[in-house]
């Protein structure tokens, strides 16, 4: 039989949340941010490495102690057709992680389901529907219900907004922002969409291939981008101008769509970045994660050269919710 290459889905992800920020990981499909995600909450086990929440290492718990800390640590996953069970009505389903975690009162649970239900909008005569009868914005909803009604202190969204309807996907970010408020929640945000993650985000990290390639408060990153691929997704982002999508393509029309790849020599971007490809260094040498300006890292040899030689528009707004 072929052997399989072996693939590193995560390399040196190393990165804080504050509490009640929002963190948000960006990166194209396959860039590693669910599983970034994934390992945070132990859903997937990292082969090396250490995770820490609130002082506690997570990778040293028992499944049992796991299981108490799950409760301050809930996760809202990006589909809300298939993450509900449609056999349970919506109550049902919003109690059950109250019961998975140990309460035994019925009452109780119901009231707790009621009231968080509530608050994302749902009505009690609501709550005794099952899943399949609500709109995609409506079964989000229901998600965060579920996510929340244990009280947790950080809760990871893994694109929670991608399957729905542009319309829809306002109401929900701003449901997530009012809770955000009101339970002094703490969100790692997962999300290809730059608009979404400038919306909702305080700080942002931009992934490629597994690492993490630039982080910064979100005004900064979309101000002051450093890391060519961040640039690259920043001039791909659609603005209500033809003549800045023209300049754009232009300045792009000789970057291969793809290239690079994972590597342990050299950087992984080189064959895609205009700078990379004509500095040794870029292909000599694999660019670690540093702070170049304060609070602003990036994996770059050349930080910020190649937003300097672009010289089509870089909107710092590229879209709108």
């Amino acid at each position: 039989m072929r052997r399989r290459p072996e693939v590193t889905a995560l390399r040196n992800v190393s990165f804080d949340i504050r509490r009640g920020e929002t963190v948000g990981l960006v990166g194209e499909s396959g860039s590693g941010k669910s599983t970034a995600a994934s390992c945070l909450l132990r859903l997937i086990e990292p082969d090396s490495g250490s995770i820490r929440f609130d002082g506690i290492d997570v990778r040293g718990l028992s499944r049992a102690d796991l299981r108490r800390l799950r409760a301050r640590m809930q996760m809202v996953f990006q589909d809300p057709y298939g993450s509900l069970d449609p056999r349970f009505s919506v109550r049902e389903l919003v109690e059950e992680p109250l019961l998975v975690h140990g309460e035994r009162d019925k009452e109780t649970r119901r009231a707790w389901a009621l009231q968080m239900l509530e608050r994302v909008g749902l009505s009690a005569e609501q709550a005794e529907r099952n899943a399949h009868a609500f709109s995609g914005g409506q079964r989000q909803r229901i998600a965060i219900a579920r996510a929340l009604v244990l009280q947790p202190e950080l809760v990871a969204l893994d694109e929670p907004v991608t399957a729905l309807d542009v319309s829809v996907q306002a109401q929900v970010l701003n449901l997530l922002t009012s809770l955000q408020q009101e339970l002094n929640l703490t969100y790692l945000f997962i999300v290809h969409d730059l608009a979404v993650a400038q919306y909702l985000c305080h700080r942002i990290a931009v992934m490629y291939l597994g690492e993490i390639v630039e982080l910064a408060d979100s005004k900064e990153l979309f101000e002051n981008p450093l890391h060519p691929y961040t640039v690259t997704l920043l001039m791909a982002a659609p603005v209500p101008d033809p003549d800045v999508m023209e300049a754009r393509r232009t300045a792009f029309q000789d970057m291969p769509a793809v290239g690079g790849g994972r590597t342990d020599q050299g950087c992984p971007l080189r064959q895609r970045c205009p700078v990379g490809r004509r500095r040794p260094e870029c292909a000599a040498t694999r660019p670690v994660l540093r702070e170049v300006t304060e609070g602003h890292l990036a994996a770059c040899h050349f930080p910020g050269e190649m937003r300097a030689a672009v010289a089509a528009p870089l909107s710092t707004t590229p879209g709108s919710i």
